[in-house]
């Protein structure tokens, strides 16, 4: 098994999907072919936002994503730069949220979405609504195919939704961080809600994500409850029968005895 954990958007991941396993095919030879499986990890919108505006924030870009769709990138005129120069450092919240073209914006949607069905990053294709929707829909149908993915969230239920799911344990439990660089950030009620607004769509994936991990989590727990069950049933099967087993020993011991007895008195 391979597990590819990528940052790209589904869009370029699922054209290169074949590409991944007919070159893996090409120098693996003979041997037997493995399976691979796309996972992904969701992170709560308004940390997430704000994770990214603090990494940008100290420089980070993402010059070298080439943002591939339908077999090219975009032009400046579709995804026009919120900055000018080498980097953001040092930018605002609020410059921060206040550019239109951010991709910080609804980024899980777009990178769980196929964005060849609404015309890659050209806007004009479609109706803004119809456009939302249609990611949205994609963004969800994608998260749902997936083998697994987990909550950032929910780090232990993540670590055993793993496990269970690939059959494999890690060495060390996960431990869940509540305090990062995205909680140390202040915000007031009305900065919450404009980030909330901004990121509409990929507030509604995680509540989607949230519902369907917690559904997996339970059903892979009462998986659990019924193998334990099962193999408790087996066991005690098997003692019963050792204990007949030995009875009727006993019982044939003591009859051939018995016997034995009989013929020594005559």
């Amino acid at each position: 098994m391979r597990v590819c954990w990528r940052w790209k958007d589904s869009t370029y991941k699922y054209r290169e999907q074949s590409a991944v396993r007919n070159g893996a095919s090409a120098w693996r030879g003979s041997r037997a072919p493995r399976n691979f499986y796309y996972i992904t990890i969701l992170r709560d919108p308004v940390s997430r936002y704000l994770s990214e505006w603090r990494h940008v924030q100290r420089g980070a870009t993402w010059k070298a994503s080439l943002h591939v769709c339908d077999g090219r990138s975009p032009t400046t005129e579709e995804l026009p730069s919120c900055y000018t120069g080498d980097d953001w450092s040092g930018c605002s919240l609020k410059e921060f949220m206040d550019c239109l073209y951010n991709l910080a914006n609804n980024r899980q949607v777009r990178m769980l979405s196929d964005l060849s069905l609404v015309g890659c990053y050209n806007l004009s294709v479609m109706p803004e609504e119809q456009r939302n929707k249609v990611l949205l829909d994609s963004a969800k149908e994608n998260l749902k195919r997936m083998a697994f993915f987990g909550l950032t969230e929910f780090q232990r239920k993540t670590q055993y939704l793993f496990e269970k799911t690939f059959n494999m344990n890690f060495i060390s439990p996960f431990t869940q961080y509540n305090s990062t660089r995205a909680s140390s950030v202040e915000i007031d009620e009305q900065t919450q809600k404009r980030i909330e607004a901004l990121n509409f769509l990929d507030m509604e994936l995680y509540d989607y994500a949230k519902d369907l991990f917690l559904q997996r989590y339970q059903y892979m727990r009462q998986k659990e409850h019924q193998e334990a069950r099962r193999k408790r049933q087996e066991q005690r099967k098997i003692l019963k029968a050792k204990q007949a087993h030995n009875k009727e020993q006993s019982d044939n011991t003591s009859t051939t005895d018995y016997i034995g007895n009989v013929e020594h008195w005559r």
